[in-house]
């Protein structure tokens, strides 16, 4: 088996909520996870971003009164989409599914901790106000080229990605394992065609895990 050295898989939010029966369900989302796990083998280094939203939340809908799921609000200077309450703190909807196998994830980072910022990428939150602490964690393992996979695709796998990149890791994005919301018709394709642009490498799965 290839081991691809000087590189990590990064698994974005795979967890209840974004799954079909949670708050936050991402189509199809269950279906990353078996190809998660059959990609892991292949890594020395993965990494685990986990959404850990306190319930006061400011991209929660709930907390704003005549606010609905799906519209844009200013929250402290940055455009905001409102979402329903989910990924709360040491809530069932916050915990990675149960069939991931997470005994092989080498690190867990967790973003949306502060009520007054929502964090889309694993490595910062929106305004690129603070770090996660993912980016230098990778760079003292030594790591060059990471391949992000999750959900969802057109939020928090494409920021992840964009900021690897601006981080300076070769950046893959591992298509099929990941799934996306699509508020709007087609924002997948759109989060997929902007991260190549932009000079993230699109590939499939298969391309890793060899038959």
């Amino acid at each position: 088996m290839e081991s691809f050295s000087n590189s990590a898989l990064l698994l974005i939010d795979l967890q209840n909520d974004f799954c079909p029966l949670g708050a936050l369900p991402v189509d199809e989302g269950d279906q990353v996870i078996p190809i998660a796990n059959a990609l892991m083998p292949y890594f020395d280094i993965i990494v685990a971003t986990q959404d850990w939203h306190p319930a006061n939340h400011g991209s929660f809908a709930a907390n704003h009164p005549w606010r609905k799921p799906g519209q844009v609000i200013d929250l402290h200077g940055l455009p905001q989409v409102l979402w329903p309450i989910h990924c709360v703190q040491h809530s069932f909807g916050a915990e990675f599914v149960q069939e991931l196998d997470q005994t092989k994830i080498s690190k867990i980072f967790t973003k949306g901790t502060d009520p007054t910022i929502d964090s889309y990428s694993g490595f910062f939150d929106n305004g690129h106000r603070k770090a996660t602490g993912m980016g230098d964690w990778l760079k003292e393992q030594g790591v060059k080229t990471v391949y992000v996979m999750g959900l969802a695709t057109d939020y928090c796998v494409k920021f992840t990605a964009l900021d690897a990149l601006g981080l300076g890791f070769r950046t893959y994005l591992i298509e099929d394992a990941s799934r996306g919301v699509n508020l709007s018709p087609g924002d997948v394709d759109k989060a997929v065609a902007e991260m190549a642009e932009k000079g993230v490498s699109v590939i499939h799965s298969a391309e890793i895990i060899k038959a």
